[in-house]
């Protein structure tokens, strides 16, 4: 039985993991505004464009998903000669724990995808791309890069997204460089024919993938499994683990074990990338020895968290840490968030048209007063988010006595309450990081402060937030509840 337990102990050694990625790299571009009107000139939507974003797709989410939960990544792969080739060689360098490996061919366009996003909706995507195969002399640099860094990895993954980099002939080449190192091969497939894959460990195709490289049907679990068991028999690999979207994924491997694990996503946000963290999260378990099984299981966690996210979204460490325990979490519990799973759900709140509110404390023995400040901030805001003082925070504050209960007892208390939405523990003096963080609409504080005095005001104001200050509640005191139980 896969139990939380031996899933957290994997996840401590997925930063440990090296994985060379070799594949189609592009960049992703989203662009979001709002919709007021539609064109006079045709039955159009016109799109008021307020912000756009740019990061790394394809090839680039894998390794940034890799990243992301602490492993590292060697990117191989080719750009045109052209400004996004520059921009996607500029911000792989600057990523940390990517070794790039980036070939330059002239006369090749770089690949550019852009999604225009009205409402958490996708409007239109355009795609700037070439599917001709690289040159024959980029396929050979390519190899030989590849051979020399495939013996300090631990697992090779090809990400195809048939955008012209895996060749035939240089998947072949590179499954048998890989499987002469005895690294395993985990391959994120395209296409109908999957010959060139031959030999591979594990491929990772959906449900739709399956049946078109296969030419069965795939409607059922059993036509998946025999599907599945035909296709490993035919490219010789060891695994086949079938994504099924809200049917969760299929493990099929060759010495006959099936194993359907169910979906774990509460939500579906965006599904775009989910892919490339399956096949991420996948190849840094079995880059540790984890079983097949536990590994498609953190897999299958992992695509669980991410398309809850926006765009084209990451999975942390910290991530998977809380959805692996928030199934044993009651729905107050599951509240209790790092920072950084706190702002993917205020993000997606945010696109939703909710306001973010924020306040912050010790709250150590809670009291009608802070009761009082948390309704009057949650009738300010859509979604209110506390900020709460770590233990070693409180002793520096308040000194050694204090608190009177851990920083989990304190949380737990908090996110009991319905007027609080997350729970974030943190371990500065101050919550100036958290608010440049999370950018909250409202800032909330008690009514015994003045502006000047709440921390990160001028900062909100800044980008024209409002801070508010709660009427306080008279004769309530932590500390003087404590002076008075001590007496």
């Amino acid at each position: 039985m896969i139990t939380p337990s031996i899933l957290v102990s994997h996840i401590e050694w997925l930063s440990q993991a090296r994985i060379l990625c070799v594949g189609d790299l592009m960049l992703d571009r989203f662009v979001y505004g709002e919709v007021e009107r539609t064109s006079p000139e045709a039955p159009v939507p016109i799109l008021g464009i307020e912000r756009q974003s740019v990061m790394l797709g394809g090839v680039g989410n894998v390794a940034r998903n890799l990243i992301s939960i602490g492993a590292h990544a060697a990117l191989l792969s080719v750009v045109g000669d052209d400004e996004v080739g520059r921009l996607l060689t500029q911000m792989v360098g600057e990523q940390e724990r990517i070794e790039p490996h980036l070939l330059v061919e002239p006369g090749r366009p770089s690949t550019e995808k852009t999604r225009f996003v009205a409402g958490g909706q996708q409007l239109l995507r355009t795609d700037r791309e070439t599917r001709r195969w690289i040159g024959e002399q980029s396929a050979e640099n390519l190899l030989r890069m590849a051979e020399d860094i495939i013996p300090d990895c631990d697992v090779l993954v090809l990400s195809d997204y048939a955008k012209g980099v895996l060749t035939d002939d240089l998947c072949q080449a590179l499954i048998t460089c890989a499987d002469a190192a005895s690294k395993p091969v985990v391959v994120d497939p395209k296409g109908e024919d999957y010959r060139c894959y031959r030999g591979a460990s594990i491929i990772t195709p959906n449900r739709r993938e399956l049946g078109a490289a296969t030419g069965a049907p795939v409607g059922t679990d059993s036509e998946i499994v025999a599907a599945g068991r035909g296709l490993i028999e035919q490219l010789n690999i060891d695994a086949l683990l079938v994504t099924r979207s809200q049917d969760g994924m299929t493990l099929i491997s060759t010495d006959g074990r099936v194993e359907h694990l169910p979906a774990q996503a509460r939500e579906v946000f965006d599904v775009s990338g989910a892919g490339d963290t399956v096949v991420a999260t996948l190849a840094s378990a079995l880059a540790k020895g984890v079983d097949l099984i536990e590994a498609a299981a953190l897999a299958n966690i992992a695509a669980s968290v991410v398309v809850a996210k926006s765009g084209t979204a990451v999975v942390y460490a910290a991530d998977l840490l809380h959805a692996v325990r928030a199934g044993d979490l009651t729905s107050s519990e599951a509240k209790i968030v790092p920072l950084s799973a706190a702002l993917d759900a205020i993000e997606k709140w945010r696109l939703e048209g909710s306001k973010i509110g924020f306040t912050n404390g010790c709250f150590d023995l809670l009291h009608p007063g802070h009761i009082s400040l948390l309704r009057q901030g949650k009738s300010s805001c859509g979604r209110l988010i506390v900020g709460l003082n770590s233990d070693a925070s409180v002793r520096r504050l308040k000194g050694e006595e204090r608190p009177v209960q851990s920083e989990s007892a304190r949380a737990q208390v908090l996110a009991s309450l319905e007027t609080i939405d997350l729970v974030i523990i943190f371990g500065e003096d101050t919550p100036i990081n958290m608010i440049e963080a999370i950018r909250p609409d409202v800032l909330i504080k008690g009514g015994d402060y003045s502006v000047d005095e709440v921390v990160g005001a001028p900062y909100v104001q800044e980008y024209g937030g409002k801070v508010v200050l709660a009427k306080t509640e008279p004769g309530f005191s932590t500390s003087r509840t404590i002076e008075k139980l001590q007496r």
